[in-house]
């Protein structure tokens, strides 16, 4: 069949092909229909089925005799480690900490916090929580102490399983003092955590409250997989909203487990018993999706790398990794391809590899720029395929069906919608715009199973954030156009969460931390465009009146404050004082220009600007620091 034909009987026939996308999962009770209506836009999907995602992950596989084949690989250039966990091994492993964690209380509906590094512990924790029923949350490791707090406030968990550090290269991330740091700041108390102690750093443990990852299982009986509703909360991930809280996407069991098995075949072209590798985090929607859940549901060999694209050790990393495992769909994000063509622009490491095997690249997280593209696709040889999705739909709104056919790829566009969005390019009245114009990108209700039914705990928000600004439609947040051959073009964020090497992070979140400095009276933080990094966030600071410090010394405690807030992840270095911020009469502060001016880019005067000499001045701070050359 092609694309057209799966995607229109898609189109005719959404419940009959949803239903059919479920008889790949093993269900303990079969659900009576896809789609549960339940009024006023909101929707579920498999709502009354039971089934569990650790089952349909790994038991399963062992069940039906592949026990033997390796389900996860880890492979640590930073440790210099190589470790193979066979699906039998993985279930014997999952089994132990999921009765550990019952004989500790945990059970269907408790949540718990997962604080850790690419090791494969992580994903033993994200399925053993399954296992239980019980819900998680990964927060990325080494988030700054308050990050987490918030996050413990917010999901209430009973236990935080976390590791003893992460490793980067050249350096140790302490995470249990992060860890403690939190629960003292947090107005919540987990019972208890669980610390994987890595043998780079052994953390010391409170007494009776943390317990060993290894001495906390020994002889306990393994548990069995927990049935659980269609619509039970698989976990909640967080993800930056434009205000400071963040928002907990939910992702419900059954759609969970309907669309990431489909997706491994029809999107990225991959058979049960191949190897596939997603390098993100665990931390991150594409590390729960495509490093530990689609993978695995679907019987294929999934990656945990703990390395970088460069230096660890050389550029020639990737393609070292596809070549040693076979790897057959590789998965990164723009920025690390943006790393290693900066070290080796002549793609000469691609040649001391044998990547014969590998069918296809796919990127997302952030826009994939041509050059990036055009690059990937000379020194490799093989398609690139951009694709976009959000935390909020857990795969892909659109992309390339390799699995289906592969349509002809026009660079700059992520291509086309998968079966389950209908997307739409709408004007500010929520009216259609004909192909090739800009608009905003929303997306028809309902939308598939495997996407955001609601937040946690925040109906309202969840209204507020994604259905109330279009009505019968899921707001996506970006904008964009469709041309006549139905390709989608994303070109711009409505709002300001900018993109720092493929971590979704919001602008508000830092001014918020800038403002507490007891010296600033006033800030932006913008996102300005980086070679490596796609986006750097760059913040200004007003003084209050009467301080005369000098300047540098406040820039510096300004970055500190960011990092120790909200994390290294931030990558905030770019600060200056200014005496003013470009404003509009009614006070909003002109983001927007300041890109344009830091970026070089032409742009018009705003018509609502108060003082136009301000813009000159803001210019002068931005070449201070390198950027607005033009």
């Amino acid at each position: 069949m092609s694309y057209q034909e799966v995607y229109e009987g898609w189109k005719s026939d959404p419940e009959g092909f949803w239903m059919q996308a479920a008889e790949a999962i093993d269900w303990d009770r079969q659900p009576s229909k896809a789609l549960f209506d339940k009024g006023n836009d909101l929707y579920e999907w498999f709502a009354d089925g039971l089934t569990n995602t650790c089952w349909n992950a790994v038991d399963r596989h062992v069940e039906a005799g592949r026990g033997g084949q390796v389900a996860i690989i880890h492979d640590s250039p930073i440790t210099g480690t190589l470790h193979k966990i066979t699906y039998s091994e993985l279930r014997n492993r999952v089994a132990r900490l999921a009765g550990a964690l019952r004989a500790k209380g945990v059970g269907k509906g408790d949540r718990v916090i997962i604080y850790m590094p690419m090791v494969p512990e992580a994903l033993e924790a994200m399925l053993a929580c399954s296992r239980l029923g019980a819900i998680h949350s990964v927060v990325f490791g080494g988030f700054a102490a308050n990050e987490l707090a918030v996050r413990i406030d917010d999901a209430k968990p009973k236990a935080i399983i976390a590791a003893s550090c992460g490793l980067e290269p050249g350096r140790v991330v302490h995470y249990k003092p992060l860890l403690d740091g939190a629960i003292e700041l947090a107005t919540h108390k987990p019972d208890f955590t669980v610390i994987f102690q890595r043998e780079q750093e052994v953390a010391k443990l409170n007494e009776g409250y943390d317990f060993d990852w290894h001495g906390f299982q020994y002889g306990v009986e393994p548990a069995d997989c927990v049935p659980v509703e269609g619509n039970h909360p698989a976990y909640i991930l967080y993800t930056s909203g434009t205000t400071g809280a963040p928002k907990g996407v939910i992702r419900h069991t059954g759609g969970h487990l309907v669309a990431l098995n489909w997706s491994m075949k029809n999107i990225y072209n991959v058979d049960p018993g191949d190897t596939f590798w997603a390098a993100s985090d665990v931390g991150w929607v594409v590390g729960h999706s495509y490093i530990c859940y689609a993978p695995l549901i679907h019987g294929n060999t999934t990656i945990v790398f703990e390395g970088k694209p460069v230096g660890t050790p050389d550029a020639g990393t990737f393609w070292r990794v596809i070549s040693e495992h076979n790897v057959r769909s590789f998965f990164t994000a723009p920025t690390a391809f943006r790393a290693v063509k900066r070290d080796d622009p002549k793609g000469e490491y691609v040649g001391k590899y044998d990547i014969s095997g590998l069918r296809a690249i796919y990127l997302a997280g952030e826009r994939a720029d041509p050059d990036t593209i055009e690059w990937a696709q000379k020194v490799t040889g093989k398609p690139i395929y951009d694709h976009w999705w959000q935390t909020e739909t857990g795969w892909t709104i659109a992309g390339m069906p390799a699995g289906i056919e592969a349509l002809p790829v026009k660079i700059g566009s992520p291509s086309v919608p998968m079966p389950g969005y209908d997307v739409q390019i709408l004007d500010e009245a929520g009216h259609p715009m004909p192909a090739g114009e800009l608009g905003a990108i929303a997306v028809k209700l309902p939308l598939p199973p495997g996407t955001l039914p609601t937040l946690w705990n925040a109906e309202d928000r969840f209204r507020k954030s994604y259905l109330s600004h279009f009505p019968g439609y899921y707001e996506t947040g970006d904008a964009g156009m469709i041309d006549e051959d139905g390709y989608l073009y994303i070109m711009a964020r409505t709002d300001d969460v900018i993109n720092v090497a493929g971590h979704r992070l919001s602008t508000g979140g830092m001014e918020e931390v800038l403002a507490s400095h007891p010296d600033v009276a006033e800030c932006a933080v913008i996102g300005v465009t980086d070679q490596l990094k796609g986006q750097l966030p760059m913040g200004f600071v007003c003084l209050t009146t009467g301080v005369n410090r000098p300047h540098d010394e406040i820039v510096k405690e300004c970055v500190k404050l960011v990092r120790d807030k909200i994390g290294p992840v931030a990558a905030f270095k770019l600060c200056a004082v200014v005496d003013r911020l470009p404003k509009t009469r009614s006070g909003k502060i002109l983001r927007a220009t300041m890109v344009k001016i830091a970026d070089s880019e032409e742009f018009k005067l705003p018509a609502t600007i108060d003082d136009p000499a301000i813009l000159d001045e803001i210019k002068v701070a931005l070449q201070a620091l390198g950027y607005a050359k033009g």
